[in-house]
């Protein structure tokens, strides 16, 4: 919605729509030669702006939305403008513009949307951080470890403009009633109730919406201490009956899985011609002489919705027949002495660009297990199967924050199951650009786990 509550939102949003459409029109005047085309033009972009907006909430910014969510709004906006200038430009065909010119303001525009929307985001931060400015005055009711990590949250990051009033204990030495609790609410200019599930019961609950659904306050609920990874739960009506889903994947909308093969077959194809092309001859030559088999190593994996497929790498070890099996540990006997080179620089991962071009994997996306140790963490680790809603990837969030190579203990498998449903959970295409500068960045570095 245009206007949302909130202490600024009610007239931040109409401002900014009306400083982009600003921008849109006044870089778009000297396209016009006449009046009524210009018009026309302003009628068509208003429209399509303001609705296509709506749809892909480009407006929805708020003090805890991250860089990189702003960042995925802006590719898709430009995806979505770009449609709507290039249909005004079909519709009325009778105005003539190079494409190019027509790209170049598209490109101008938006740059200058993004800085504009940029500096009011970090603006308002240090207005917040600074000035002590467009602050919301919070309570959190429990006491456990998942709400002192909110205490401290809110303690650390002032950019965020979150006041913590008071924490409530309902259970410990000190412990207060729910009734006490919205005494001091009422007593306070309190904005937002955080509140532990775990701590409350469900009638001092029924109390507590009861309570903040007649005097317009804000209640937000933290999930109980159980090792949860993350919950973005989906809330939906099947007709009036209100259904809660256990998550969204953002990948399933079509526009996002286009964005994201699109995303997969451009970077591949690039790969595959700019750099498989001579190097595979290269490297086939070199792992000849060293060992007799073949060039590539392929191996069965486990990918989308658990279906099996063979993955491929250049290979690095002597052919025995426990590579489907064993993984590589550190000083394994069976790399080759080329193997350890390609396995340092992760060019033995090279070939799964083929897979991704079949679509098979993904560029970034959680990396697929051997099939048989798929089968054995399918039975250890909770929410293991999670990974498989999604393709999997020649890196991933978890490769890039530690969790490569070798599972040397259940702790490295479990946190990378929990990085991998986070990614899953939080995909946007400046996530898959921002993880593949840092695959490139620990391969060119050297990565410890990289063996």
């Amino acid at each position: 919605m245009i206007f949302k509550s909130g202490r600024y939102s009610g007239f931040l949003r109409p401002l900014s729509y009306l400083v982009d459409l600003g921008i849109i029109h006044g870089f778009a005047f000297y396209f016009f030669e006449e009046p009524l085309q210009f018009l026309n033009y302003i009628i068509f972009i208003t429209t399509g702006w303001i609705i296509l907006s709506l749809k892909s909430d480009f407006y929805e910014i708020y003090r805890f939305t991250h860089v990189a969510k702003i960042m995925s709004l802006i590719v898709k906006q430009f995806v979505i403008f770009t449609l709507i200038v290039f249909a005004f430009f079909g519709v009325f065909n009778t105005i003539e513009r190079l494409p190019w010119a027509i790209l170049r303001y598209i490109i101008i525009v938006m740059i200058a949307v993004s800085i504009i929307k940029f500096t009011v985001y970090f603006l308002l931060k240090k207005y917040r951080g600074l000035m002590g400015g467009n602050r919301r005055n919070v309570v959190i009711i429990g006491l456990n470890k998942k709400t002192d990590q909110l205490r401290k949250f809110f303690s650390d990051n002032p950019e965020y403009g979150y006041h913590l009033k008071r924490t409530f204990d309902l259970t410990g030495p000190n412990k207060v009633s729910i009734d006490e609790c919205i005494r001091f609410i009422k007593a306070h200019p309190i904005d937002e109730i955080y509140s532990s599930v775990a701590e409350v019961n469900n009638r001092d609950l029924i109390k507590l919406i009861d309570y903040v659904d007649n005097n317009l306050k804000v209640l937000k609920f933290l999930p109980d201490n159980k090792e949860i990874y993350s919950k973005k739960l989906d809330f939906t009506y099947y007709g009036v009956l209100p259904i809660l889903s256990l998550r969204k994947i953002p990948m399933d909308e079509p526009f996002n899985k286009f964005v994201k093969r699109s995303f997969d077959v451009t970077l591949s194809l690039l790969v595959i011609i700019g750099l498989l092309s001579w190097l595979t001859p290269l490297l086939a030559i070199i792992i000849k002489l060293e060992s007799k088999g073949p060039v590539f190593f392929k191996q069965k994996r486990n990918g989308l919705d658990y279906k099996e497929f063979f993955c491929y790498k250049f290979r690095s070890m002597r052919p025995n027949p426990e590579a489907h099996i064993h993984q590589v540990r550190r000083g394994d006997e069976r790399i080759t002495r080329v193997g350890r080179i390609l396995r340092k620089t992760s060019i033995d991962e090279m070939p799964q660009f083929i897979n991704v071009l079949k679509g098979e994997m993904s560029v970034v996306g959680p990396r697929p297990h051997m099939v048989s140790h798929t089968h054995m963490y399918a039975g250890r680790v909770d929410k293991f199967m999670v990974r498989h809603f999604i393709k999997p990837g020649i890196t991933g969030l978890a490769q890039v924050s530690g969790y490569r190579g070798e599972v040397e203990t259940e702790t490295d498998i479990i946190n990378r199951v929990k990085y991998d449903i986070f990614y899953l959970e939080n995909w946007s295409l400046f996530l898959d650009i921002k993880i593949v500068f840092q695959t490139a960045y620990n391969a060119l570095r050297g990565d410890k786990k990289a063996y």
